[in-house]
């Protein structure tokens, strides 16, 4: 993790706590959308999207308003950690050669993640498709929510072990879901 947060280290552990989806998190995610924009505009290639459990309606979430921007390429978009910052957007170097990864306001809570990553790579493919096919299929949305609510009730205190015990389902889901993007154009 990064050295500018080294006193918050303790804090990004922080309980894992998942609850019933709420309405007002598009909104949410509109605001935050906007001012991303037009702190960030001319870097943004692959628009702004609103991901991740948050995004899908009826799915239970933690409630972090997950943001995925897309840009040119992750060089090209350095300037933006430093552009972000007024927004009281911590940068963190997880999975870095995939994205430039945020948080807000701080590790110890977390209100809104986001996420630059470049326009049409696996990544930002495979983050789309999932979302709409969540979006669109109410089954693999309920074994979703099924697993985040076991995983949280088991590993209430520790979100790596929690994120890790999605990732085979989640892997499972993207596929899925990158066959039906791709059976639908």
């Amino acid at each position: 993790m990064s050295d500018s947060h080294g006193s918050e280290a303790h804090e990004v552990n922080a309980p894992v706590h998942v609850e019933p989806y709420d309405a007002a998190w598009p909104e949410r995610f509109a605001t935050e959308a906007a001012v991303i924009g037009r702190t960030i505009g001319p870097w943004i290639t692959g628009g702004v999207h609103h991901v991740g459990s948050t995004a899908v309606p009826g799915l239970a979430a933690k409630p972090v308003i997950d943001i995925m921007v897309g840009v040119a390429d992750l060089e090209l978009s350095r300037p933006c950690i430093e552009l972000l910052k007024p927004l009281s957007y911590c940068y963190w170097p997880y999975r870095a050669e995939v994205m430039h990864w945020f948080c807000k306001p701080r590790p110890g809570h977390r209100t809104h993640h986001l996420h630059l990553v470049p326009t049409g790579s696996p990544r930002y493919l495979n983050v789309l498709a999932f979302r709409d096919y969540l979006r669109a299929h109410p089954d693999a949305r309920a074994d979703y929510e099924a697993l985040k609510r076991e995983l949280a009730s088991r590993f209430p205190d520790d979100r790596e072990a929690y994120t890790e015990g999605k990732t085979e389902l989640i892997g499972k889901l993207t596929e899925a879901a990158r066959a039906w993007a791709t059976a639908r154009t």
